[in-house]
């Protein structure tokens, strides 16, 4: 079919000129040049390229910029969904006509596939991860057979086995986490992370040793081998939205390659979250990024209300809703044995099947005191503290390994409690009998070494924020609980253009 365009010259071959509207947009809606059809790209209906087809016929003669490869227009209607499928269908075309693009095709947008939903934080520990885990869990009870993850930039990676490719390779941590965790086996470890930034990475980038289109293009193979399986897509950033920038994979950016709305993940508060998240929705928007919506974390009880309230109208001015307020829980913060065995590289020498008992940092105590005062304050405090001595403090150790035997006898309430020796690996050792005599007790109390003095080694428990992981299901179910009661899925898909229920048969 054809149509009118702002110079009054019909066109019969559905593309368009170098043309760029000057006024303020409301949003903007590409047509792609080169001779691309119009439908290749854009998923609209006949009722919003009627709307499109007015809006170009009431606005004024347009101005030339040869700079771009897509024309921008004014289009003011203001039905959500149609908006939303505008901005969609703008984001592919623009990502396809990027310079950086170089002659990549982007391939068609097949009839029915899923809008990804794309999740970046907007500082380092708030709670992303944490998040995604939540939103699968809630989106999995919606669509069972067809979730789809991906995490397109990751940094921390470990190895696995990849079914499609036959062999191991390295994927980011998360997306282990992911996959096992939710049993997502319907895609293979080789689409869920498609670029890994290792040690090195950014100076052979910058040096031309990595193709910036290579990056792209398996980003984009990536996405689409997970979509074809999937209904709905689930893509994690790394970080805040400009994280990758230096080697053109930001946040935002890529979210714009793949057509993906973005919900931003704050951590509680008003003025300071606020600013943070300006930031990053001014950053999507230079990408043509919609924002579906905003999830903000760890909001205090006390301030809970107060805080849903007043960031959700101060939201209203962007047209962006608050999909979720949680509350803080400070469990999923506290970290485990196993976590400090990671932080320390070092292991548990006695009581590692207790090596997921998590203990709260304002119960962590430095023993500097006498045997006397140490076992004093070891039977009034909480049964699950965790304590720190040096090396040189034998009694300490001895005191302790005595006061479970006692409990132990007694038959009162469980001995929880665990210990830290901390010393320089190359100046202080435990002795060879106070070796023995912990070898006595390894299944039961959880002992462990720290290569650093007492006063580093609690310094960095303090300021140590502990991530989830597959090992650690108690923790990563107790996230996924405290997290869906306050998330509203509903909005986040209808805001997405999703469905809000499964269309595939159980066979399926």
């Amino acid at each position: 079919s054809s149509f009118i365009d702002p110079c009054g010259v019909k066109c019969q071959d559905t593309v368009c000129r170098h043309f760029y509207h000057p006024t303020p947009l409301p949003f903007t809606i590409a047509w792609t040049l080169d001779r691309l059809q119009y439908e290749s790209f854009n998923p609209i209906n006949q009722s919003v390229r009627k709307i499109t087809m007015q809006a170009f016929q009431k606005s004024r003669l347009l101005n030339p910029r040869k700079s771009q490869n897509f024309l921008v227009f004014s289009c003011r209607h203001q039905e959500r969904n149609i908006k939303q499928n505008v901005m969609h269908a703008n984001n592919r075309a623009a990502a396809f006509f990027s310079s950086d693009m170089k002659g990549i095709r982007m391939q068609s947008t097949a009839s029915g596939m899923s809008r990804p939903i794309y999740v970046a934080a907007t500082q380092q520990h708030v709670g992303k991860t944490t998040t995604c885990l939540s939103l699968i869990s809630g989106l999995k009870k919606r669509f069972p057979q067809s979730i789809g993850y991906i995490k397109p930039v990751g940094q921390q990676h470990v190895p696995v086995y990849s079914e499609s490719r036959g062999k191991e390779i390295r994927v980011d941590k998360d997306v282990t986490l992911l996959r096992d965790f939710f049993n997502l086996k319907h895609i293979d470890y080789s689409d869920m992370s498609p670029v890994l930034i290792p040690k090195g990475y950014t100076k052979d980038y910058i040096d031309g040793k990595i193709s910036h289109d290579g990056q792209l293009k398996a980003i984009l193979d990536s996405y689409h081998n997970i979509a074809e399986k999937s209904e709905v897509v689930l893509c994690e950033g790394t970080g805040h939205c400009a994280v990758g920038s230096i080697v053109g994979l930001s946040n935002a950016k890529v979210a714009s390659l793949i057509g993906a709305d973005m919900v931003l993940v704050a951590n509680g508060g008003l003025g300071s979250c606020f600013d943070q998240l300006e930031l990053n929705r001014v950053l999507c928007e230079h990408h043509n990024v919609n924002v579906a919506g905003v999830i903000v974390n760890k909001v205090m009880n006390d301030k809970y209300e107060q805080t849903k309230d007043y960031l959700g109208r101060a939201l209203e001015k962007w047209g962006i809703p608050l999909l979720g307020c949680v509350p803080d829980r400070p469990y999923l913060g506290h970290p485990a044995l196993a976590d400090l065995e990671t932080l320390f590289k070092t292991k548990l020498i006695s009581g590692v099947k207790h090596r997921f008992r998590h203990y709260t940092v304002p119960d962590i105590t430095l023993v500097t005191t006498s045997l006397t005062r140490f076992l004093t304050n070891l039977r009034e405090r909480p049964s699950r503290s965790l304590y720190l001595c040096h090396a040189t403090r034998e009694d300490i150790v001895i005191g302790f390994l005595a006061e479970y035997q006692r409990r132990k006898r007694a038959g009162g309430p469980p001995f929880e409690s665990a210990l830290i020796i901390c010393g320089r690996e190359d100046r202080y050792q435990i002795s060879r009998e106070i070796r023995e005599l912990i070898e006595v007790h390894e299944e039961d109390i959880p002992i462990m070494l720290s290569p650093e003095a007492t006063h580093i080694t609690m310094e960095h428990i303090q300021r140590f924020t502990p991530k989830l992981n597959v090992h650690d299901k108690g923790r990563v179910i107790a996230a996924c609980d405290h997290y869906e009661k306050y998330i509203d899925y509903d909005l986040l898909l209808s805001r997405t253009g999703n469905s809000l229920v499964s269309t595939r048969t159980q066979s399926a």
